[in-house]
C-alpha cells in the first residue's frame, strides 16, 4: 500500500478533531468566557455532566441517553477507519484485548493514583474559586440511572483515549513531530475541552494528558488508558450520585 501523503494526514487530523474534541474545546472556551462574564464567581456556578433530556418521561429519556452515547463514539469509528485506510488498524494503537491482565492491572493502578490526585485537585480548585461546581449526576432516579452513568464513563474513556492518545500521537509521530511536542499538543487538547469546568478543570486534565500521553508513548497501548479513564469516571459519576447530600466535603450547587 502506498504511504498516505503528508497533506492528507494533516487534513485527516484536522477533520477528526473538528468533528469531535477540537470542537468541544472551542465550545468549552466559549462556555468559560460566558461564565466569567456572568458576574457570578465560578465557584457559585455549576455544570452538570449527565442530565435528563425528557424529565418525567423515563423511556423517552432513556432513548435520548442511548442515542447520545452511540453518536458520541462515531468519531472513534472514524479515526479507526482512517487507520485502516492507511494500512493500519486498532492494534497499531494498542486498542485490543491481547494483554488483558497486563492492561487491567496497569489501568486500575493508574486510575487509583490519577483519580485520587484529581479529586484532591478539584476540591482545591473549587475552594480557591477557580472551578465551577461539577455535578456528576443529574439523572432521574429510575432503574437505568446507574447503567447509563457507567456507559457514559466508558464512552468518555474510549472517545478521549483513542483520539487524544492513540490516534493523535500515532499520526503526529508519522508527521515527524517530536514526542515532547506531540505530548504537549495532546495534553493541551485534553485540557481545552474541560474548560467548561473552569481553570481547575483545564489544569487538572492538562496534567492528566501529560501523564496518559507519556504512558502511551512508552507502552504504545490505548487499552490500559481506556480502562483507567472508565474507572475514574465511573467512580466520579456513581460516587457523586451516592454521596451528594450525605457528605459535607463534596461541593454541591
Amino acid at each position: 500500500m502506498q504511504p498516505v501523503p503528508r497533506r492528507v494526514l494533516v487534513a485527516e487530523v484536522w477533520l477528526v478533531f473538528a468533528l469531535s474534541l477540537g470542537a468541544s474545546g472551542l465550545r468549552a472556551l466559549l462556555d468559560l468566557i460566558s461564565d466569567l462574564n456572568s458576574g457570578v464567581p465560578l465557584s457559585q456556578q455549576a455544570t452538570a455532566l449527565n442530565v435528563s433530556h425528557a424529565p418525567g418521561h423515563p423511556w423517552i429519556d432513556l432513548s435520548f441517553q442511548l442515542f447520545g452515547l452511540a453518536v458520541g463514539v462515531v468519531p472513534v469509528l472514524l479515526a479507526l477507519h482512517f487507520l485502516v485506510r492507511s494500512g493500519e488498524d486498532r492494534h497499531t494503537i494498542g486498542l485490543d484485548a491481547r494483554r488483558p491482565w497486563y492492561d487491567a492491572l496497569r489501568g486500575s493502578a493508574l486510575a487509583a493514583v490519577v483519580g485520587g490526585a484529581g479529586l484532591g485537585f478539584y476540591l482545591l480548585a473549587h475552594a480557591s474559586g477557580a472551578n465551577l461546581t461539577v455535578v456528576g449526576d443529574n439523572l432521574p432516579h429510575v432503574w437505568w440511572r446507574f447503567p447509563i452513568l457507567v456507559l457514559s464513563a466508558a464512552q468518555n474513556g474510549i472517545l478521549e483515549e483513542v483520539l487524544v492518545a492513540g490516534y493523535l500521537l500515532q499520526r503526529l509521530r508519522q508527521l515527524e513531530w517530536s514526542d515532547s511536542r506531540a505530548l504537549g499538543l495532546s495534553a493541551l487538547i485534553r485540557g481545552s475541552y474541560h474548560l467548561y469546568q473552569g481553570f481547575g478543570g483545564f489544569a487538572g486534565n492538562f496534567a492528566m494528558g501529560l501523564i496518559f500521553g507519556r504512558l502511551y508513548q512508552r507502552w504504545r497501548r490505548t487499552t490500559p488508558l481506556f480502562i483507567a479513564h472508565t474507572l475514574m469516571d465511573t467512580v466520579a459519576f456513581v460516587g457523586y450520585a451516592l454521596l451528594v447530600g450525605h457528605v459535607s466535603w463534596l461541593p454541591t450547587p
